[in-house]
């Protein structure tokens, strides 16, 4: 078997998939790319059981057809050295010896059998669920809520991003008990009503290589694994399995206070007051009158404080609610409108953050924030 390549083609094709390949396997196979050469076509594959990556590269020049598994490590290390060059790959499949024959030198390499690596899960066809999603819809609906996935070996539901699909909306919801973000979508529709649980690495794969797509995405799923489909890559993934919480019923809906404030002037005077807030705690207090906000943070172990105020459009009640800072900065930098709106009902209940400005006019992104105790 031999084929030519670029060499910055096929590192750019492997250091994508790479990122599913696991640093601690359970299998030493895993630790390879599989290499199957059809025709002109190369198809390359990682995987870590729970998540596998496939990206397909057609090839002018190719000879023969195989499978081989190649060490991951080695090959990318390999590639990342060269420049942009053609590369030939000449590969025994009695013996798995590869060499990889540059302009200059040739590289030497010791492969292993296709047949050992694991066999890719299938759909069950009585349960499968199928929809279209532009690819610029799912982007946006991993990057939203990706941050507020929680950590939670006891709760692994928590510890993913829900996507529930309506047939008048597509819905992502994250939450780790202390922030919830929904994320809701009115130009995409299904036929039938349907949800699954997508992880979090599959969530960061697909973050990685959905910038680059321009064609829509096709998601096929059952009730354990789910599969996108984009131009040039395909990944499939273990769902979580389990039912998510109501997340609903933990949105306050008779906010009567609201308030509109520049998010950026808000972000940075967080950025800088939280400095001096408690290392265990990160409290920030913020102290909301007649158009004007004062946001403070304390120390006393360290005998520190900050204080300072902002502007904004409010004609609520005069209140004081804390908010952890690290978390509440994590939620500005994730709104991208210019102001946001901030509703509260009283300083125990969850504040909702919401942007002025859609971006889109078919979306309706939700922040809520639980508030912490302010110690009088």
């Amino acid at each position: 078997m031999k084929f030519i390549v670029s060499s910055t083609d096929l590192l750019s094709h492997l250091q994508a998939v790479n990122r599913v390949i696991s640093t601690k396997n359970i299998l030493p196979i895993l630790e390879n790319f599989l290499f199957q050469m059809k025709g002109t076509e190369l198809v390359i594959t990682a995987s870590d059981l729970e998540s596998t990556m496939i990206t397909k590269m057609n090839l002018e020049n190719a000879e023969g057809e195989g499978d081989i598994a190649i060490p991951a490590r080695i090959l990318n290390d390999t590639l990342k050295e060269f420049p942009e060059q053609p590369l030939t790959f000449q590969i025994d499949l009695d013996t798995f010896g590869i060499d990889i024959i540059s302009e200059n030198g040739k590289y030497s390499i010791v492969g292993k059998p296709a047949m050992d690596y694991p066999r890719l899960p299938e759909l069950k066809d009585d349960r499968v669920t199928e929809l279209v999603l532009p690819s610029e819809l799912l982007l946006k609906g991993v990057n939203r809520t990706l941050f507020a996935t929680a950590d939670d070996e006891l709760r692994p539901v928590m510890n993913g991003i829900y996507c529930e699909l309506k047939q008048d909306s597509v819905t992502f919801v994250s939450s780790d008990a202390h922030k919830l973000v929904r994320y809701r979508r009115f130009d995409a529709k299904t036929e039938n009503e349907a949800s699954f649980i997508l992880p979090k690495k599959p969530a960061n794969l697909l973050k990685n290589i959905l910038p680059r797509e321009e064609q829509d995405v096709e998601v096929r799923f059952d009730d354990k694994n789910a599969i996108f489909t984009l131009s040039d890559y395909t990944l499939i993934c273990r769902l979580v399995e389990g039912n998510y919480p109501g997340y609903e019923a933990v949105i306050p809906d008779n906010n009567e206070n609201k308030l509109i404030i520049s998010r950026l002037d808000l972000y940075n005077v967080l950025k800088r007051v939280s400095v001096f807030s408690n290392q265990a705690s990160n409290l920030v207090k913020l102290k909301i009158s007649a158009n004007q906000m004062v946001i403070s943070a304390q120390d006393i172990d360290y005998s520190i404080s900050a204080v300072e105020k902002l502007n904004c459009d409010y004609g609520g009640d005069e209140m004081e609610i804390g908010f952890k800072s690290v978390f509440l900065i994590e939620i500005l930098s994730n709104i991208s409108s210019e102001d946001v709106v901030l509703e509260l009902s009283d300083p125990t209940r969850a504040g909702l953050l919401l942007p002025k400005e859609k971006e889109n006019e078919d979306e309706d992104l939700l922040m809520l924030l639980m508030p912490m105790m302010i110690n009088a």
